[in-house]
């Protein structure tokens, strides 16, 4: 078991020694991030701006060959199909993107669904087709619109939670830090161009959720310290509980990394985006839960006093015993 244990048990990393310059290169990493995406924008898949579906069932299958179609489909030069079992094992909804005069020429989308539920009849007899829809880019747009609008209200309802559970300062340093996370995220996506889908939104909350956990832990021990060491500086104690949590940090990211890499290196191509951007995740959001999360309480104001309950005859004995004064 100790041939496990990374990080040693007493450790004393001086982390908010260096929270000026990381906070100021976080900071520029955000601008960064948001400058890209306003600039290059963001590569929508066909969830969030249009594009044509069809439905078709496969009458003398029990399951359909998702894995093949997507290879045979992506042939035809509409980009990666995004393709979805619904209802029966046997029956899917493929999704191709539309070039861009295709909704200003009457029927060239139909006409790209025809060419796809040919290319699939032509590989697989018997199969049936169920569907030819156009899904408008002003559809698209509503959904991404409402995908955004629910990404905020997590983020909003999480710093809500740690604001109820600890202080309102936790509360801001937690949500601080998920949009530091967040904006990374974006920030890759727009400067390499990858396609943003369904997928990635899961990503997203996932590293919402990944990140959340990481700095709750730290919040944990930093309430549990502030109430035994009420004469140590804040800066310090922040330090103390970075470092009491640091084996436990270290060993949760590399263990999730561990199952992710492969993934990243010899998963399929549809999953590159999602395993890309949970792998950054983990980077981002064990950093941000040590250099963002933490170092704001200083800023925002939490003392020694903060957050302690009125003292008992019994905890002042206790704190006596342990010789604070």
């Amino acid at each position: 078991m100790k041939l496990l244990k990374l990080v040693p048990d007493d450790t004393n990393i001086k982390f908010l020694k260096w929270r000026v310059p990381f906070f100021v290169v976080s900071l520029l990493l955000i601008a960064a991030s948001w400058a890209l995406v306003l600039t290059k924008g963001i590569n929508y898949g066909v969830d969030f701006a249009g594009g044509q579906e069809v439905r078709v069932t496969f009458e003398q299958r029990a399951e359909a060959p998702i894995a093949e179609l997507r290879e045979k489909i992506g042939s035809l030069g509409y980009g990666d199909p995004v393709i979805q079992r619904f209802g029966a094992e046997n029956q899917v909804s493929i999704r191709v993107r539309l070039p861009e005069e295709a909704e200003s020429v009457p029927g060239a989308a139909t006409e790209i669904g025809n060419k796809v539920i040919a290319k699939i009849q032509s590989e697989y007899p018997n199969v049936r087709r169920d569907g030819n829809d156009t899904v408008s880019g002003k559809v698209a747009g509503e959904f991404r619109n409402d995908a955004v609008l629910a990404l905020i209200a997590a983020m909003i309802a999480v710093a809500i939670y740690i604001w109820i559970r600890f202080e309102w300062q936790f509360g801001v340093g937690g949500l601080f830090a998920l949009f530091h996370d967040v904006s990374l995220t974006l920030g890759m996506f727009a400067l390499f161009q990858m396609e943003f889908s369904l997928q990635i939104i899961a990503a997203i909350l996932a590293i919402i959720g990944y990140s959340l956990n990481d700095t709750i832990v730290v919040y944990d021990r930093i309430r549990e310290n502030l109430k035994k060491y009420r004469k140590m500086p804040v800066p310090e104690l922040l330090d103390l509980s970075v470092n009491e949590t640091l084996a436990r940090t270290v060993m949760t990211s590399l263990t999730l990394l561990v199952a992710l890499v492969p993934l990243l290196l010899f998963g399929p191509a549809s999953l590159f985006g999602l395993t890309a951007a949970i792998t950054l995740g983990i980077f981002v959001g064990t950093y941000s839960s040590i250099y963002m999360a933490a170092p704001l309480l200083v800023w925002l104001g939490v003392t020694s006093d903060s957050f302690v309950p009125d003292e008992t005859v019994a905890d002042r004995q206790e704190r006596v015993a342990r010789g604070e004064g």
